[in-house]
């Protein structure tokens, strides 16, 4: 097919992805990052407490990504997906009011829920109705790297522009909570009517368990693990690493902008060498850049760093999904649900580990070689071209 005998490019369906996911992604689970620095200047809270608040959040992602893979959503995908838009916004406006570490691990316990569900569902409804259009899929995706940009923009531009008195704080969260009711208009618009694939055709038939599934889901596990790293507490090492306030914002809006691109850059890789050492080839990159944090000068590790995480992780989940499907294509929902819990153990277990690392020895040195270590590991045991 050539140019002139393509679809049209359906670009109302991908900008609903991308606003959903930039909403349930980029500020109900990562603008946690760019607001943990002040959070942790003004309350007093160590790395230690940042990982369990983290953990929370992923540990409620988890929990929540189970609950959705279930059957019992069919043909309501599209009022959950407003109604975890409503619960998202709600959650970021209450972070704003609470100084305890319990309430926020609880918040962000169920703020992990809403992202888990709006997800999914939106996921559902976006792609069955893209019917396999990767322009989609790409747009969908990269919401997440849009809202990563966005909220280093609310949190290093917005807010200390409108005047709010320090610590900025309370009001970065206040404000990303307004940006998602404001986008909740425009996502309600857009995003289609129909029933999403979720909950269609009954129970699956059992996955099929090979020695490439179970390397996937090992590979999958050790991702979770290492990408946190940067995703917890890349501006939070810029900052005691004395970068200053510029680097602090470049290296989340670049980690942003990267995630926006990701999918159409490494579609040329995708093509030429197949999904498995494109998969291979992304998590190696995201491990060169969890020590590019540590290891290169304190100007530019960050900004570096942030790159190298915006541009993999992306797209290290969207293919490792991609690979489980083909390996057990009759059972993408038991495929997903197991990679999900290997990758939602990971992801648990990473930030507390980090952040305890770091409480011991005083720096993110040993946490991040540590990450990086378990990224090429993931690497290493993923299953290669033509596994079976």
């Amino acid at each position: 097919m050539n140019r002139a005998d393509a679809p049209p490019f359906p670009f109302s369906l991908g900008l609903a992805g991308a606003l959903s996911l930039a909403c349930f992604m980029g500020f109900g689970r990562f603008s946690f990052t760019p607001i943990l620095p002040g959070m942790m200047a003004d309350l007093g809270l160590s790395a230690g407490d940042a990982g369990l608040i983290a953990a929370a959040n992923f540990a409620g992602y988890l929990a929540g990504a189970f609950l959705a893979a279930g059957t019992w959503a069919q043909g309501m995908e599209r009022r959950i997906v407003m109604a975890a838009l409503t619960l998202t916004a709600a959650l970021l406006g209450a972070m704003a009011l609470v100084s305890s570490l319990s309430a926020f691990m609880a918040i962000r316990f169920l703020a992990g829920l809403a992202s888990a569900f709006g997800l999914v569902f939106t996921s559902a409804l976006v792609l069955s109705a893209a019917r396999g259009d990767a322009r989609v899929q790409a747009m969908h995706f990269g919401g997440v790297g849009f809202g990563i940009a966005l909220s280093a923009f609310v949190s290093f531009v917005a807010v200390p522009l409108l005047g709010a008195e320090p610590p900025h704080w309370r009001s970065e969260w206040l404000a990303g909570a307004g940006l998602v009711l404001a986008a909740g208009a425009a996502i309600l618009f857009l995003l289609p009517k129909g029933q999403g694939t979720a909950g269609r055709g009954g129970a699956e038939p059992p996955m099929l368990w090979t020695g490439a599934m179970l390397r996937l889901i090992l590979s999958y596990a050790f991702f979770g693990f290492g990408y946190v790293v940067a995703g917890t507490f890349l501006v939070v090492m810029a900052r005691e690493g004395a970068s200053g306030h510029s680097v602090e914002f470049l290296c989340w809006l670049i980690s942003g902008l990267a995630g926006m691109v990701s999918l159409f850059l490494w579609q040329p890789m995708l093509s030429t060498r197949g999904v498995n050492t494109t998969y291979r080839l992304a998590l190696a990159l995201e491990a060169l850049g969890s020590v590019a944090m540590v290891l290169l000068p304190a100007a530019i590790a960050p900004v570096i760093g942030g790159l190298l995480f915006g541009g993999t992780f992306i797209v290290v989940t969207a293919y490792a999904l991609q690979i489980g499907r083909a390996l057990s294509p009759e059972s993408p929902r038991r495929v997903m649900a197991l990679m999900t819990a290997g990758f939602g153990i990971g992801q648990i277990v990473g930030p507390v580990a980090a952040g305890h690392l770091v409480d011991l020895t005083g720096d993110y040195l040993l946490a991040s070689l540590i990450a990086a270590a378990v990224l090429g590991l993931g690497a290493l045991v993923a299953p290669g071209r033509g596994s079976h």
